[in-house]
């Protein structure tokens, strides 16, 4: 019924909370699953001058700063492609850098996926509180079914 999941991760507790859940559904016939993560384009903006920049511009810092967070999202997206390999699934990474929510909708599109199993909560409940919750936006407006892990 579930043969392909899509698993949004922002490698919080919750998300490997819900990557437990994601491993179950290999007993209801899922075989494939799609392990995104998304830097969100608004933690890649620096603004103003900053002394650890040392002599870089904004642009250099920028591009430095998204280079730090896509090395360190790659780790920890193929640590958790090994689990799922080693659970016998087929895996696909994809790391992307936009909003959260859309770019996991334009991935359940494009991947063609049958669920979505997300966190409920990401890095910080102060931060959904004032920019709205991507696990309830992805609700929301995706087209699959959603399952959603609590904490």
């Amino acid at each position: 019924m579930f043969a392909k999941v899509l698993y949004p991760t922002d490698f919080s507790d919750v998300s490997t909370k819900a990557l437990e859940y994601v491993k179950k559904l290999k007993e209801a016939g899922t075989t494939d699953v799609v392990v995104a993560h998304i830097i969100d384009k608004r933690e890649t903006v620096c603004v103003g001058p900053c002394a650890a920049w040392g002599n870089m511009t904004v642009s250099e810092a920028e591009a430095n700063l998204r280079k730090t967070l896509e090395t360190d999202a790659q780790k920890k997206l193929r640590s958790i492609e090994a689990k799922l390999r080693k659970s016998g699934f087929e895996v696909k990474i994809r790391l992307e850098t936009g909003s959260p929510v859309q770019e996991i909708l334009k991935i359940e599109e494009e991947e063609k996926v049958s669920v979505i199993v997300i966190g409920s909560h990401g890095k910080s409940n102060i931060k959904e509180v004032f920019l709205g919750s991507v696990s309830e936006n992805v609700i929301r407006h995706c087209k699959k079914p959603v399952l959603v892990v609590k904490r």
